[in-house]
């Protein structure tokens, strides 16, 4: 397949969203909100045809899945980007020089952003809708697990560009193959920025083998410290909603520390999860805590490479530990800076934690569950970065802009 020509077709769209004003760019996305709607039974018939093919067992199952409720919330998330101020041409800071030029830096589209995904149709929708409202184009690669939903959205995405008149090629789809991974990975001079968005191996592929920038998303391995002044009920809430509302995704909790000063309190903390079967791998002190009280089909020895395990999936680890000191540590060794929790009363543990853990996203007294671009406020959300340099945490619309320098004089020169 030649893909320089297709690239070369995006990058042309691109261009011509330049001319397209904040208006037309919602009423493409409102367009787009009502055609999914409309067409929920399309798309959970192409989502079933998807899952035939896959394990019921394999944690992306849940990832993949389509219901009609999911489908009215992705319609509800783009109702919602399509309500947000675009950020294009905010000017971000005006000032005269000395000179008496006048100096603005003002927003703009990155121009072209490619994004390889896993078995999440959704995405696919929340790409579009943030890449088009912030005047961008984008070149979509998902995975071939969700190859027939990817199919009939992209299908719903056309036709509302097409109704408004606009060129169908500001968002295209690449092929569910390695090669055309490759060629995304290589398109300089076409694609202005790459995002992954999936687990470590397809995140390290991306920033290994990229030639264009790339934006750096993080798999998960989330924490939550339930520290010795710790509200009991509110650690059975937090712990329990961290883990299981969703656990095939980044936010979901991997790993549980336990002050050593709450040890007889880890049955009554765990119990929720104990109802939800989430299986536990706990160092020796939790071990020997649980035992008795927590499911014995449940409860496992941690194991080598139990700290270090995104699980997505109904499981995660337990540790116990004697200080804020130690957690902090625990965290730095084994977390990816995705999102860390800490349940206490004390408001001067609560600064430490906050000012010293290392993460995009940090929370007192709160589910991890809550790091997603919707729940922010952001409409919908490209991804969650964890890298420091450029945009950290869920990636809206602000955040898939960059900027450029005006001047503006009366025939200055320099000396």
């Amino acid at each position: 397949m030649e893909y320089d020509s297709l690239f070369a077709k995006v990058k042309k769209a691109s261009a011509e969203l330049l001319l397209i004003d904040e208006d037309k760019r919602n009423r493409v996305i409102l367009r787009l909100a009502d055609l999914l709607e409309e067409h929920t039974p399309l798309m959970i018939e192409a989502n079933e045809k998807d899952l035939a093919k896959m394990d019921k067992g394999n944690p992306l199952y849940d990832r993949l899945q389509l219901t009609e409720s999911r489908i009215k919330g992705i319609a509800s998330d783009l109702r919602h980007v399509a309500s947000l101020p675009s950020p294009v041409g905010e000017e971000l800071e005006r000032r005269v020089l000395p000179n008496g030029i006048l100096l603005r830096r003002v927003s703009v589209p990155f121009g072209v952003i490619g994004v390889v995904y896993e078995a999440r149709p959704n995405v696919t929708f929340d790409v579009f809708s943030i890449c088009f409202k912030s005047g961008n184009a984008c070149i979509l690669k998902g995975g071939k697990d969700a190859e027939e939903s990817n199919l009939a959205a992209l299908e719903l995405i056309h036709r509302a560009l097409k109704e408004e008149g606009l060129n169908p090629d500001a968002a295209m789809l690449l092929p569910s193959t390695h090669e055309a991974t490759a060629a995304l990975l290589g398109a300089v001079g076409y694609v202005d920025v790459c995002i992954p968005r999936g687990g470590r191996r397809l995140i390290d592929f991306v920033r290994d083998n990229a030639k264009v920038p790339v934006i750096e998303t993080g798999a998960g391995v989330v924490h939550i410290y339930f520290a010795s002044s710790g509200d009991l009920e509110i650690g059975e809430r937090v712990v329990d909603n961290s883990k299981t509302r969703r656990v095939s995704v980044c936010n979901s909790l991997d790993t549980l520390l336990a002050d050593r000063s709450r040890i007889s309190d880890l049955p009554a903390l765990t119990a929720p999860l104990a109802e939800k079967n989430v299986e536990i791998y706990a160092d020796e002190e939790g071990y020997a805590a649980l035992e008795g009280h927590y499911p014995s089909r449940l409860l496992r020895q941690a194991q080598e490479d139990t700290w270090d395990r995104e699980w997505m999936d109904y499981k995660m680890g337990l540790r116990v530990v004697g200080s804020l000191e130690e957690a902090l540590a625990h965290i730095a060794a084994h977390g990816s800076g995705h999102s860390e929790s800490i349940i206490t009363s004390d408001r001067r543990e609560a600064e430490e934690f906050q000012k010293r853990v290392d993460a995009s996203s940090v929370y007192l007294n709160l589910p991890t569950s809550f790091t997603d671009g919707a729940q922010f406020g952001l409409g919908a959300e490209i991804g969650i970065s964890t890298q420091k340099l450029g945009p950290r945490g869920p990636m809206g619309l602000r955040e898939m802009t960059t900027y450029r320098y005006y001047l503006e004089g009366e025939g200055q020169t320099r000396h």
